[in-house]
């Protein structure tokens, strides 16, 4: 499951740095990930990194893009492939 960005965000740019697929990028109000480079830090980490850094705890799972474990990590080996 890709994670999300709710409107609480704060904008104090500490997630983005932190995603190591650069899944996280300014968006017209708020910070957004693209679900389609978001792994939850699966194949990086044991847990989302932006998850870990953010102050306001503004970023959920996206109900929007259901994904179990096993494709998180074909999401990675695709992305580090190419």
């Amino acid at each position: 499951m890709a994670l999300m960005i709710t409107d609480e965000c704060i904008n104090c740019d500490v997630c983005e740095p932190e995603c190591p697929n650069e899944a996280i990028s300014p968006g017209e109000e708020i910070y957004e990930i693209d679900p389609g480079k978001c792994t939850e830090c699966v194949g990086h980490y044991d847990t989302p990194q932006c998850v870990e850094v953010c102050p306001v705890d503004c970023i959920p799972k996206d109900p929007d893009h259901v994904e179990s474990e096993d494709q998180l990590m074909a999401k990675y080996q695709k992305l580090i492939q190419g």
